[in-house]
């Protein structure tokens, strides 16, 4: 199945705008090995200290990338040229990887791209002989976009799924995703994840496309937390499937090859070019001819009839075939080991589509498009997240919308499947809305499913259950005045007036309760006594913001607050549930891709927490009672996941009966609840058991 044309141009001339190259879309034209790429290699290197080479060939790249942006490609190859002779001067492996893969950038500006091949694999040589996994990946993600941008998905697919494996390969060692990387690469790693993700779901190879989206989870969460490791689910990357192994063996064939020639001439070229002997000069010329020779027989290879009508097939085939099926199988029976009937949903957003894959623990994937561009959503969201926070507002018409979009396409596999709970891995900016919330024309979602968040399947344990015994440490802040700097404003948090009651409630509902208050509710204090207990009820302030993670933070009632970094540091590997019933996103209206709120659901994974509670926005003080009322009344006296009760609690504030399943303890009196203003801020990420 070939893209739309006019799409991929659209995402081309997006990206590379991001980029700096003024490119339009290319045309048609296939990489061949017509054109043999002839470098300078000879051209004498200026005489430098030591300690200024490697600041040297750092500037010579940027200045070259500079000048490609600005329109003077032949003058950065000329800099990138000074650039590769010092680095083998000096013996600077890793940084003649890095000019490599910069001198294909701007061979690909020029629409050069046999010229940017050759360039790219010249790079792919010198990261795979060093071992360096993270700038191996990104390269095949380089060689994957010059194939993406001239219209060959099945190629582009082949190596960007190679750039995911070297990618979760390294995850396991987290000291080499957090080394700075050079600005050498046309798209950074997760738009590789999803772009991916694109091109496998436009072939409709669904089972592939989930795994990538799932990881590409994983992959926001590096890029804004840079502390989280792999496991051996994330390692086992993404299959090969059957008609891309020949292409995979004749490569792994040719760089093994090539990589035995490099060691060699490393070697020689340690030697200084003023003591090399004659047939030392000779062997390392043979050296680089006998290195292309083998390049240029595997790009006879990829583009020889037989593996073009091979690649082809695989378009063909791959939707009829579960290519990942072992890391399908697992989640599958993740899925149906749990009580209640699940799902797991993974939306995908795109710039002209919502893309929509739904795993059932007894079908293949299902993948459903929706039409709709990014902006359009994302204007959507904005409106509907309005309407949640000001009860005045019109709240229907968007969650309605919202519904159509998200839920609609896939209500049919929804109900034959008999699913009770929806697993949900939102992206983007579906990360600060509920979908409790969404509403069919009758109900709301939350009438008819239960929603449990998750930052990934690949990071998330699904089937632990909950303790028996309910232990509640409840800290609160109830008075005084701190201003914080929140980003680059000064922001004035006062104290709950509720938060006395509703931790006073919580412990007439749960009898062991410890109960810390104001300046006794210190990190000091309160951190080294949560593991003692089954759930840590915060009533404090809490601001998820756009930004570091740094700026996202816990207040605690003594004025000290934690910043979502520091939250990984706590030891929680007893505690079942953390609840933070006064949580804040989007502080000034800002909303960003949702990261913070990713990170705030991995970071309470990493404390060794099952599950947390956490509002979307700051709720009305009878609401936030009310709903937390309910919400432990019920956990206390049935036998209902963390995941069913939350569900439970928000309906019986839609019903008007939480009075009830509180059983009748003190809340503020307000006479209706039902708006979702009051009960759908509550999200529930993690284990739901």
């Amino acid at each position: 199945m070939q893209p739309n044309l006019q799409y991929v141009s659209l995402i081309t001339l997006t990206l590379l705008s991001l980029l700096g190259f003024g490119m339009a879309y290319p045309d048609n034209n296939q990489v061949s090995t017509n054109t043999r790429l002839k470098y300078n290699f000879g051209e004498k290197a200026q005489a430098l200290p030591q300690n200024n080479q490697l600041s040297e060939i750092e500037r010579l790249n940027e200045e070259a990338i500079k000048e490609s942006r600005q329109g003077q490609p032949e003058q950065g190859l000329q800099r990138l040229q000074q650039a590769l002779a010092i680095t083998r001067e000096h013996g600077e492996r890793s940084l003649e990887a890095v000019t490599f893969n910069n001198i294909g950038r701007i061979y690909q500006s020029q629409k050069k791209y046999p010229e940017a091949l050759q360039s790219y694999q010249q790079a792919l040589l010198i990261n795979k002989e060093l071992g360096d996994l993270v700038r191996l990946g990104k390269t095949y993600s380089n060689i994957g976009y010059l194939f993406d941008i001239q219209n060959q998905p099945e190629l582009a697919i082949f190596f960007y799924k190679h750039c995911l494996i070297n990618r979760e390969k390294a995850r396991l060692n987290p000291s080499a995703l957090s080394a700075t990387q050079p600005d050498a690469y046309s798209i950074t790693v997760s738009q590789t994840y999803r772009i991916l993700s694109e091109r496998l779901l436009k072939q409709e190879r669904v089972a592939e496309a989930q795994r990538t989206m799932d990881l590409l989870k994983v992959e926001e969460l590096e890029e804004y937390l840079q502390t989280v490791p792999g496991n051996q689910r994330t390692a086992k990357g993404l299959n090969i499937a059957a008609t891309e192994k020949p292409i995979k063996q004749k490569l792994e064939q040719t760089l093994d090859s090539a990589v035995v020639l490099g060691k060699e001439l490393t070697k020689l070229r340690k030697i200084s070019p003023k003591e090399r002997s004659l047939e030392q000069k000779q062997r390392i010329e043979q050296l680089v001819l006998n290195q292309q020779q083998l390049l240029d027989k595997f790009n006879e290879f990829i583009n020889s009839p037989s593996v073009k009508a091979q690649i082809e097939e695989i378009s063909r085939t791959a939707r009829r075939q579960n290519l990942d099926l072992e890391n399908l199988n697992e989640l599958r029976d993740n899925l149906a080991r749990l009580p209640q009937k699940s799902a797991i949903l993974y939306p995908l957003i795109l710039k002209d589509s919502l893309e929509l894959v739904l795993v059932t623990p007894e079908s293949p994937p299902i993948h459903r498009t929706v039409a709709v561009k990014r902006e359009n959503l994302h204007q959507t969201i904005a409106t509907f997240r309005q309407a949640l926070i000001n009860p005045s507002q019109n709240i229907k018409a968007p969650a309605h919308q919202l519904y159509d979009w998200l839920i609609k396409p896939i209500e049919k596999e929804l109900k034959e499947s008999g699913t009770e709970t929806l697993i949900y891995a939102p992206d983007e900016q579906l990360r600060y809305i509920p979908i409790t919330a969404l509403y069919d024309g009758k109900q709301w979602l939350v009438q008819r499913l239960g929603v449990n968040h998750i930052t990934s399947a690949s990071l998330t344990n699904l089937n632990t259950p909950q303790k028996s015994t309910l232990r509640v440490l409840a800290g609160a802040f109830t008075k005084g005045n701190y201003e914080i700097k929140v980003g680059n404003r000064q922001v004035a948090f006062a104290g709950l007036p509720f938060a006395m009651q509703e931790v006073e409630n919580l412990a007439a509902t749960v009898p062991e309760t410890t109960k810390l208050l104001d300046d006794a509710f210190s990190p000091k204090v309160a951190v080294p006594q949560m593991d003692d207990y089954t759930i840590v009820h915060l009533a404090t302030h809490a601001a998820f913001v756009v930004g570091k993670p740094e700026d996202s933070f816990i207040l605690f009632g003594n004025g000290d607050r934690v910043n979502l970094r520091n939250v990984a540091t706590w030891s929680l590997p007893h505690v079942d549930l953390v609840v933070l019933s006064a949580c804040e996103t989007g502080l000034g209206g800002k909303l960003g891709n949702g990261e913070e709120i990713l990170g705030f659901g991995y970071q309470m994974q990493q404390t060794g927490a099952k599950a947390a509670i956490a509002s979307l926005w700051s709720v009305d003080d009878g609401g936030t009672q009310a709903l937390m009322s309910a919400f432990y009344g019920i956990l206390s006296t049935q036998k209902l996941t963390k995941a069913e009760t939350l569900r439970q609690a928000q309906i019986s504030l839609i019903n008007g009966d939480w009075k009830v399943r509180s059983h009748n303890v003190h809340v503020a009196e307000v006479s209706d609840f039902s708006h979702p203003y009051y009960w759908a801020s509550f999200i529930l990420i993690g284990n739901g058991l």
